[in-house]
């Protein structure tokens, strides 16, 4: 097409009625004067990304108050997509080997894909899909599963651990290309859709979380995934039940069981993509052309595909997890005896004991509670402070010989060599601890964290100690003299004096106790956490039955590994020293975490200017909204066109502001602890508002000046921006590749003067 040809004045345009590619849907333009109102919908119109880029000839021969600059949309916004996945690829790659030794959560993360390979069982707090794929990714790049992951700061040598950074960095990378696609959909603005994917590409923070081997770019990934399917599925409602509506919705479905397979804050992109579906669904059911019969099709339709197909494909998760960790290993003892009897190597695993308890038999207790421990001593006594100083009795998680003890009658020793008597619901016991050779004990003293409950010991020499020592067994809900079955029957110990019952919960002594679950006697003997149960029995007077018969199916290894997880993720506490923070700390950038020190100091903490800048953008979105609806209810006349672009710039800035605020608000009412990294997922949403809320501004004020300057200042206004956010990202990007030795504070430091906030540790 020759430059003449592209010279198109408006009342041609009106003439003909021609497409002239406006903000909403193509719509055709009308006739238009050259009052006030319509030059600034003409300016508006050049900077639109529905608009052509204006050809350089054009404005040498005709007036910019009348031209609608033409160019190929789909090329600007390939071109775009094409760059952002190019420096995505570049910023998240670069020196992926760099640090060679463990960084931050890496020794947790890399050592669960270690334990894949090696199909060990292993307790986390999270799903397993995400630590599934970090392992898959070692297994096909030559990692062999055998770096210990000991700790951050040991150096991998050997070991092939570059795959695993690379995998998660190649999904930390396509965040970029899913924000501008995901932008893009709600917005319809190339420009914003840029802003918004050039915000994540320059966070210093996102950048860092997508270079190591953690969760985080994986749960990211699926989460603006979903995003992306969901907001896909929806552009595509003029087309129900095509393919590729039912394709999008099915993606839609498979991403977000994705997302809460990684962490269970996945739940939080499910709660957004069901508030789009029941909005969805509310416009079907105010349309009067569908008849009910249609409007129970889209319902079923994505009842099937958001509901049921999730929970499917969610617990086929769970069955490769349990399928691929058949051996024994150092978390099954989080679980029941019945879960621990299918992993290859555990001590009740294919094994054959008695299945009832006689005086003499030598047992273990675990308690019967959501990750309940074993009952536990071992030589070491309760300090000073906590008199009298007799042995520790606590919970343990781990097998060990400290977990044995022998059963005796209240009076003597038993009888070994005569017929066994059978341990039944009201007989008085003595537990000796098999190691130590104390006694159970508990008397009228304070316990060590649990002032109202009583301390729990061992106590005496060779069984040998005093009335203290004796327990009643109580079976609730069986008949007196009921036997006492390896598993099933549910005991309470209960002090024969004292009248408490033995119990434990999920406090953690201090260094002196081992950090193991404080051990008690509760006044309460009622409470269900002194519940416990006989897993173990040694015995060899009483005949053995296979422990097959304890099996569980795979209903309740699924079900009893939620309750597990739940259990971990409330009780979580910051160790010792570490690091935390709360989220009103992460929006303005407060605090950071160190990924890596030693000569290669790696922090993460976001770019401080697009952290304010998205503040800023959110207030000034808040106050625009406010400003627009107020002049709308006031009656304020608008030009259709700029009313269209300001409804649909809204639209799209409260949807991803519900976004931002269910993955942000929720950490607000959570007890556990809480790190700077949990934010990311919220900063996503953040980014495409802002890019929306800067496209707004920059072409609403590009449509108030004159016509002449509307293009130069909507030009200036984008090239300053991205100036902007390129060299905030120059600035700061040692925090993500490494700052060498020292501090900000050193003269010559490559971060000298960069640390403008004191609460930063650089």
């Amino acid at each position: 097409m020759s430059t003449k040809d592209k010279k198109t004045t408006l009342k041609d345009i009106a003439s003909k009625k021609t497409d002239t590619g406006l903000i909403k849907n193509g719509e055709n333009s009308e006739k238009t004067s050259k009052n006030k109102t319509e030059a600034q919908t003409e300016r508006l119109k050049c900077v639109d990304k529905r608009d052509p880029v204006q050809d350089p000839n054009t404005v040498a021969t005709v007036s910019p108050a009348y031209i609608i600059y033409h160019y190929n949309e789909d090329v600007l916004y390939y071109a775009i997509l094409f760059l952002m996945i190019v420096l995505a690829l570049v910023t998240r790659l670069y020196q992926i080997e760099i640090p060679p030794w463990v960084c931050w959560d890496e020794t947790h993360f890399g050592k669960m894909g270690s334990w894949y390979i090696k199909h060990s069982f292993f307790f986390d707090v999270h799903p397993p899909l995400g630590k599934m794929l970090i392992g898959l990714a070692g297994y096909l790049t030559g990692y062999d599963g055998q770096f210990p992951f000991d700790k951050p700061g040991d150096e991998y040598k050997e070991a092939q651990y570059v795959g695993m950074r690379v995998f998660c960095a190649l999904l930390g990378a396509a965040l970029i290309p899913l924000v501008y696609m995901s932008t893009w959909l709600l917005s319809g603005s190339v420009i914003a859709s840029m802003f918004a994917a050039v915000f994540v590409l320059f966070d210093t923070g996102t950048n860092a979380l997508s270079r190591y081997i953690l969760l985080d770019p994986i749960l990211m990934f699926f989460i603006i995934s979903a995003t992306f399917c969901v907001l896909k599925f929806m552009s595509l409602h003029q087309r129900p039940f095509s393919v590729q509506w039912w394709l999008w919705l099915v993606l839609t479905g498979v991403t977000l069981c994705c997302a809460i397979g990684v962490k269970f804050v996945g739940l939080f992109v499910i709660l957004l993509a069901g508030y789009s579906t029941v909005n969805d669904l509310w416009r079907l059911l105010g349309n009067h052309s569908l008849s009910l019969v249609e409007i129970m099709k889209h319902f079923l339709a994505r009842a099937a595909c958001l509901i049921v197909l999730p929970v499917i494909c969610y617990m086929i998760i769970f069955a490769v997890h349990f399928r691929v960790l058949y051996r024994t290993g150092g978390g099954d003892g989080f679980f029941s005896s019945q879960f621990q009897s299918q992993l290859e190597g555990n001590r009740l695993h294919n094994i054959s004991m008695p299945d009832r308890v006689a005086f003499g038999s030598v047992i273990s207790l675990k308690q019967q509670r959501t990750g309940g421990g074993y009952l536990h001593s071992h030589s070491h006594l309760y300090p000073e402070e906590h008199p009298p100083r007799q042995q520790q009795v606590t919970t343990y998680s781990h097998k060990d010989e400290n977990n044995m003890w022998r059963v005796n009658p209240s009076m003597g020793k038993p009888n070994l060599e005569g017929h066994p008597v059978l341990l039944k619901n009201g007989d008085l016991v003595r537990l000796e601890h098999v190691i130590t050779k104390r006694n159970l004990h508990s008397h009228k003293e304070p316990a060590p964290l649990s002032a109202r409950h009583f301390q729990l010991s061992g106590y005496g020499q060779d069984g040998e100690g005093d009335a203290n020592d004796v327990w009643q067994v109580y079976m609730p809900g069986e008949a007196d003299g009921a036997e006492v079955q390896v598993v099933r029957s549910k005991i309470v110990l209960i002090h024969y004096i004292v009248k408490c019952a033995v119990y434990s919960h999920d406090k953690k002594l201090p260094k002196w106790g081992w950090e193991q679950c404080e051990a008690t006697c509760n006044p309460n003997i009622k409470d269900s956490k002194a519940v416990w149960s006989v897993e173990e029995v040694v015995d060899a007077r009483l005949a053995n039955v296979s422990f097959e018969v304890h099996s569980p199916s795979f209903l309740d290894k699924f079900f009893e590994s939620h309750a597990v997880m739940t259990q971990g993720n409330a009780n979580l506490k910051p160790k010792e020293g570490e690091v935390t923070s709360r989220p009103w700390e992460w929006p303005i950038n407060y605090r950071g975490q160190v990924f890596s020190g030693k000569t290669h100091k790696v922090i993460l903490l976001g770019n401080p200017v697009i952290f304010v800048g998205l503040l800023c953008l959110k207030l000034v979105f808040i106050v625009t909204y406010g400003l627009y609806r107020f002049s709308m209810q006031r009656g304020l006349k608008m030009d259709s066109h700029i009313a269209a672009f300001c409804e649909r710039s809204f639209s799209a800035g409260w949807w991803l502001l519900i976004g931002w605020g269910l993955h942000y608000l929720p950490f607000w009412s959570m007890t556990r602890v809480l790190y700077f990294h949990h934010y990311f997922p919220a900063f996503l949403y953040s980014s495409m508002l802002g890019g929306v809320v800067l496209d707004y501004c920059i072409k609403i004020m590009c449509s108030k000046v004159s016509p002449s300057l509307s293009r130069a200042m909507f030009h200036v206004c984008v090239g300053t921006s991205l100036s902007i956010l390129a060299y905030s990202f120059y600035l700061f990007h040692p925090l993500t590749y490494g700052m060498g030795a020292g501090t900000s504070k050193d003269e010559g430091h490559i971060m000298h003067g960069l640390r403008w906030m004191d609460s930063w540790d650089i």
